[in-house]
């Protein structure tokens, strides 16, 4: 939810294929993004220690592998009522932020 000026308002849609928070500030918009840290916990006593979100026991795994199955993040959201599109966006940029640091050793 944002406060805007005394309006509540609440944008959970994708923008621009990207998720963010929209604020209005002297007639100009701003674009704020959150960052997956915001949103990604890792406990070591839930899940095994897996990535999950919001502390929730839904794992990052778990979204990856819906999306990959077919699923889209309407679908998602409709049998995840908890989770929001900002929730599978950051599970997307968590994947994205550990496949980059991946290093691969070339052979011998």
């Amino acid at each position: 939810m944002l406060s805007l000026q005394g309006e509540t308002a609440r944008h959970d849609e994708p923008l621009g294929g990207r998720d963010a928070f929209l604020l209005r500030t002297r007639g100009t918009c701003t674009f704020a993004r959150m960052s997956y840290q915001d949103v990604i916990t890792i406990d070591p006593d839930k899940r095994g220690g897996k990535p999950c979100i919001r502390g929730m026991r839904i794992t990052v795994y778990d979204v990856l592998e819906y999306l990959a199955s077919g699923m889209t993040q309407v679908q998602i959201l409709e049998d995840f009522p908890e989770l929001t599109t900002s929730d599978i966006q950051a599970c997307l940029e968590f994947a994205a932020d550990r496949e980059r640091k991946l290093v691969s050793i070339p052979p011998v």
